[in-house]
């Protein structure tokens, strides 16, 4: 007998619950405290100003361009140390964000939903992440902003997206995600030297952040589908951009930076994006966002262009977290 579409969505609903009932069981069993997991006060975790592993490594868009590599060692730890606080800083202020939409979303589906389990459970390691990153902040010692003042002006707004515009929210949340994670990745990978402390931070969040990043992708698999046409198209075209605003908003230094340690303008944007290096960073990014995107039939004649202009387009990952290297 031939399967109807009805029966192919109601197939899909089942797996759906059920891959959510299993990052919700991970949620329970294998997660961490910041306070419990980390040692801050271990010797080992000490911040001295004067430790070389501050220094950016080459994994590090800034931390590869020859400006920074010609500067002395002290300069070079000085900006080290207020970029990794300020990355810590921006990804706080972002899943401060993602918490409030996270809640302003479950705030309306309906009883028996397997979305409010899993996304409370997503929004309680959040603010552990919060936690966490303030805390390495705070330690440090680095009086960073994080992200540029309009955005946390109206940051507070993106939240309400979550109830009107599901799809596009979680699309945003992958457009934040995906950068923070993927750079964490490539530089735990590099082999190169860095400060324990921020080795155990990222490697705390990497572990978690894929399951978050894994219901963010099993979200969109399930509720593109179902989408009006009209809708369906809007969120084709917003898909790229978004992409590429929300990279900048979290991967690009603010001007607090460059006057903190008078970095030339034209070193910033050779980095942020016009270096080859830097564009392939840029684009290895998002690998599996054009995975999912392709999928789901969201790279249309029309979308394609706009991935194009936002200098995102390349080849899709063949699954997920596929290491740069093996595309």
């Amino acid at each position: 007998m031939l399967e109807t579409k009805a029966d192919e969505v109601g197939a899909s609903d089942i797996e759906y619950t059920e891959t959510l009932e299993t990052l919700s069981y991970g949620s329970v069993h294998r997660r961490f405290d910041p306070y419990l997991d980390i040692d801050w006060d271990a010797p080992e975790y000490a911040i001295d100003p004067h430790d070389e592993r501050w220094i950016l490594p080459t994994a590090d868009p800034f931390g590869a361009h020859p400006w920074y590599l010609a500067l002395p060692k002290e300069k070079q730890i000085a900006i080290g140390m207020w970029r990794q606080a300020n990355i810590a800083k921006v990804g706080l202020q972002f899943e401060n964000i993602l918490i409030r939409g996270l809640m302003q979303y479950v705030f309306t589906v309906p009883n028996g939903s397997p979305e409010f389990r899993y996304c409370t459970h997503e929004a309680v390691e959040e603010c552990n992440h919060t936690m966490m990153f303030q805390e390495l902040v705070n330690r440090i010692g680095a009086d960073v902003p994080g992200m540029r003042r309009s955005i946390r002006i109206i940051g507070p707004l993106v939240p309400f997206l979550a109830n009107i515009f599901p799809e596009w929210f979680f699309v945003m949340v992958l457009a934040g995600e995906e950068p923070i994670d993927h750079g964490q990745k490539s530089v735990l990978r590099s082999g190169q030297p860095a400060h324990p402390l921020v080795e155990r931070v990222m490697s705390i969040h990497v572990a978690e952040e894929a399951r978050h990043i894994g219901f963010a992708h099993e979200y969109l698999r399930n509720r593109v589908p179902k989408m009006g046409r009209i809708r369906k198209f809007v969120l084709s075209l917003v898909f790229a951009p978004t992409m590429r605003i929300i990279c900048d908003l979290i991967a690009v230094p603010t001007k607090e930076m460059r006057q903190e340690f008078d970095i030339p303008r034209s070193v910033l944007r050779e980095v942020y994006w016009r270096r080859p290096e830097s564009r392939k960073i840029l684009r290895d990014f998002f690998g599996d966002v054009r995975m999912l995107a392709a999928e789901l039939d969201l790279i249309t004649p029309v979308a394609r262009p706009l991935w194009w202009i936002s200098r995102i387009d390349g080849t899709a990952s063949r699954y997920r977290s596929q290491p740069v290297a093996a595309h």
